[in-house]
């Protein structure tokens, strides 16, 4: 068995691109409540002073659309306005319309609403059946937004990237060796200052039994991160794909997850091939697997679903187990029932390894 070093990157709530994932989810979710029918397809631009919200809606309910990307801003933390975006000020423009009829005539009666390539993966190296690195660069992300909006520290701004190499030995990972912090930070904190929390409080906590003093810490490694978020930098919809699914140790259909109601199965499609997934392991028919199902626009059944073991179980047993679900959208979306406002839940730190999440639940005995 082979020994390697495998990466995986996070970024926090504050990342240009997670702010307009969020924004997008949080329209969603928005019409979710008032509508479960809602189709949404909602994309976010943001740069400096700007945001423009576009894509299509069609739905019943009625949404304050700028209300809501206000909130959004405001709940992640950039409320200065001494900057150029902030969650007062930001200029919100808005390019929606409704949802083109020949792509729900195709939707309405229950088939894919695009053709597309969906993966899911699982994997026994954590108890949340996800790859170790992508864990624990997501907890890392995670631990630094709670400090921030907890004043654990004062000088902690909300964009952040994380990133954990990982040594393994074969399957099994034995050991981090190198842990990098990217955090916007106040201009009146100090490199050292910085340093000191990530290498003395953040690393070893979030850690835990994975730390120990000889793994390398990096930390801001250009000397600075004062200018962040999209005031100074773009933020897109859909940019952090690898990011949202499994820090690139399971391979990725291409599509993007937020501001995407349950129809698309860009979404639902993934989601699901992870639940999939994860039944393959917890019954311990491999110790990884990893689910591909492909659909064709407008036909409910996928033209295609494929597992894949790696040599590490019984592969005739996982593909019958996962042939045994149907991958219809329909049968997705009822059986994760998935039309609910989950989706502000799933956009940051990842959209798998949640135990809240449907298809993140445990099977039943």
């Amino acid at each position: 068995m082979s020994r390697y070093i495998f990466t995986s990157e996070s970024v926090s709530e504050g990342h240009p691109d997670k702010v307009c994932d969020f924004i997008a989810d949080s329209i969603l979710d928005a019409y979710l409540v008032q509508d479960a029918h809602a189709r949404v397809a909602c994309e976010v631009l943001a740069k400096s002073g700007n945001l423009v919200l576009a894509g299509e809606i069609t739905s019943s309910g009625t949404v304050d659309h700028v209300a809501v990307a206000r909130q959004a801003i405001r709940e992640i933390g950039y409320i200065d306005r001494a900057e150029a975006f902030n969650a007062e000020d930001v200029h919100i423009t808005e390019i929606l319309s409704k949802q083109s009829p020949e792509i729900a005539q195709g939707v309405n009666p229950g088939g894919a609403g695009d053709q597309g390539i969906m993966f899911g993966y699982a994997t026994d190296e954590t108890p949340e059946l996800m790859p170790l690195p992508i864990q624990l660069a997501h907890a890392l992300s995670r631990q630094l937004a709670y400090d921030r909006k907890h004043r654990i520290v004062d000088f902690l701004r909300p964009d952040a990237k994380t990133q954990v190499s990982v040594e393994y030995d074969g399957n099994v990972p034995v050991a981090v060796r190198t842990v990098l912090v990217s955090t916007q930070h106040s201009a009146t904190a100090k490199q050292e200052q910085i340093r000191e929390y990530v290498a003395a409080q953040l690393a070893p906590k979030v850690l835990g039994p994975w730390w120990n003093p000889t793994i390398e810490v990096l930390v801001n490694p250009t000397g600075s991160f004062v200018e962040g978020g999209p005031s100074a930098d773009a933020g897109v919809t859909g940019r952090k794909i690898i990011v949202d699914s499994y820090g690139g140790a399971g391979r990725h259909g291409g599509g993007a997850f937020s501001g995407k109601d349950p129809t698309k199965v860009d979404r639902s499609g993934a989601y699901f091939c992870r639940y999939a997934a994860r039944r393959v392991v917890e019954a311990k028919l491999a110790k990884k697997a990893e689910v591909q199902v492909g659909y064709a626009i407008g036909r409910a059944e996928p033209v295609s679903v494929r597992v894949d073991t790696f040599g590490t179980g019984d592969a005739r047993a996982a593909e019958e187990l996962v042939r045994g679900f149907s991958f219809t959208p329909n049968a997705i979306i009822e059986t994760l029932d998935l039309k609910r406002p989950i989706y502000r839940e799933t956009t940051n730190y990842g959209h798998f390894g949640k135990p809240s999440l449907p298809w993140e639940q445990a099977a039943k005995a």
